[in-house]
């Protein structure tokens, strides 16, 4: 349901966004632009509470290595990315990954994803004959998806069972699951096929087999590939501070606390810890879901906002007086299945897959932990030391390679992955239609509601500000 953002005629419209991450920048350079092109008389204020702007997109410059605490690179094809590197005249630093193999890590060895899949789902009979990963009993088990109907499964039933059903627990768990897993932070079991891959359930429908629906779709899925991911000559800080520097009509409020936003005089009234307090027609929330909740103090939304899950992730940059080419040829990292001696999800060869982010070609990877693996209790409240002892021993396991690291960045998100479960799309939906009654001209937006990703995020942040100016 569309908020109900009025019709109001006054000479001027206060908006204010709480939040500086790429959605809550994404709406201001929106608005920006949409007061320039139409002359309107309205007043832009961002409210961000660190003291910088960027939200998780960070880059860090150490030594001869670029690392990203966050994010590290934006998804190309996504609609609105392009545009906006365009006009805030980026072309020229923009830099594209290296493509190569993904290995998966279990029972302690390194084994290639079969080049013929789409995050780990064969596109063919032989691709699935070709996995080094699944038992014959289990490449037989998979081939029922060639004549077994979907009688039951929907896009908001779960991608895991519905995977199971038609390809068999055994490629699931070893050669699907850790790439999904690696895409969505989540249990598989947890996460619907809306919010993941629903055009799967159409090939099932379609083509009568998901691997048969994947490989007659094949080419614009590699095409996708080639060139998939973006990031910039300096990181992606880049796209960050050209958006800041662009802001030249608005206001820009760094390092303050909001406490509360609250109704008054048919306006909304936005209280902070360490500023005083503003006027606002029309506020933007961008923030975590649960800083939302606590700023909105509207208890007839908790129920909602109580169904959003986040989850956790450490990530552990190492950069290495070692040359790069000591990795597996043509590799840009791993992912890891169960039954294995490392205690990381996941490993970035960063060096390899981002040449701009090792000036000399040195060795740069980037370790992965998630909150869903059983180690990470223990290892959230281990001291930086102890998380690179970790890290080392994992990288010696998996790779066999041993050094002492030049560089190391280490970055904790702690509940701030956005984690999609079966009931996130009604809380979504129910909070907008609450939100139109009680709060018209307040909007949720961010990666807490509407995607994750930056190419989602400036989606989110366009649409949102067409949004408001429509209701002017």
């Amino acid at each position: 349901m569309t908020p109900d953002l009025g019709q109001g005629v006054n000479i001027l419209k206060k908006i204010v966004v709480i939040g500086g991450g790429i959605t809550g920048l994404s709406t201001m350079h929106y608005l920006q632009k949409h007061k320039m092109d139409q002359a309107l008389d309205i007043e832009l204020t961002l409210v961000e509470s660190n003291d910088y702007l960027g939200g998780k997109i960070h880059s860090v410059h150490n030594s001869s290595f670029i690392m990203e605490t966050g994010a590290d690179s934006i998804v190309a094809r996504n609609g609105g990315v392009m545009p906006l590197v365009e006009e805030l005249n980026l072309q020229d630093e923009l830099v594209y990954n290296a493509t190569g193999i993904s290995y998966i890590y279990t029972n302690n060895e390194l084994h290639a994803i079969p080049l013929d899949t789409i995050f780990g789902i064969p596109t063919s009979e032989d691709s699935l004959k070709s996995s080094t990963l699944v038992s014959e009993e289990g490449k037989e088990a998979a081939l029922k998806d060639f004549y077994l109907p979907n009688e039951n499964f929907t896009k908001e039933s779960s991608i895991g069972s519905f995977l199971e059903h038609f390809l068999g627990k055994e490629l699931v768990e070893k050669q699907i699951a850790p790439v999904l897993s690696g895409v969505y932070s989540g249990d598989l079991n947890k996460l619907t096929m809306a919010s993941t891959l629903p055009y799967l359930i159409d090939y099932k429908e379609k083509y009568g087999s998901i691997i048969k629906g994947l490989g007659a779709n094949r080419e614009q899925f590699l095409a996708a590939a080639n060139k998939k991911f973006i990031s910039f000559k300096n990181g992606l800080s880049t796209l960050i501070n050209r958006l800041e520097e662009k802001l030249d009509d608005s206001i820009i409020l760094k390092g303050i606390h909001t406490t509360k936003v609250s109704q008054k005089d048919g306006r909304y009234e936005i209280s902070f810890s360490n500023h005083e307090s503003l006027e606002a027609d029309y506020v933007v929330l961008t923030t975590p879901h649960n800083v939302a909740q606590s700023i909105m103090q509207k208890e007839d939304l908790d129920a909602d906002f109580n169904k959003m899950k986040n989850s956790s992730l450490i990530s552990i940059y190492l950069g290495f007086d070692i040359p790069d080419d000591q990795l597996p040829a043509e590799g840009t990292g791993f992912i890891v299945s169960e039954n294995s001696d490392v205690k990381c999800n996941a490993c970035t060869w960063t060096s390899r897959k981002w040449k701009h982010t090792s000036e000399n070609s040195h060795l740069l990877v980037r370790m992965f932990y998630k909150s869903t693996n059983p180690a990470f209790e223990e290892m959230k409240y281990m001291s930086e030391q102890e998380l690179v002892e970790v890290a080392l021993q994992d990288i010696e396991k998996s790779m066999n390679i041993n050094g002492e690291p030049q560089v190391v960045e280490v970055t904790k998100w702690n509940d701030l992955m956005p984690n999609y479960r079966l009931e996130h799309g009604q809380a979504v939906k129910s909070l907008q239609e609450k939100m139109s009654v009680k709060l018209p001209n307040v909007l949720l937006a961010g990666c807490s509601y509407y995607g994750v990703g930056i190419g989602a995020c400036i989606k989110n942040g366009k649409e949102t500000a067409e949004l408001i100016i429509e209701g002017i």
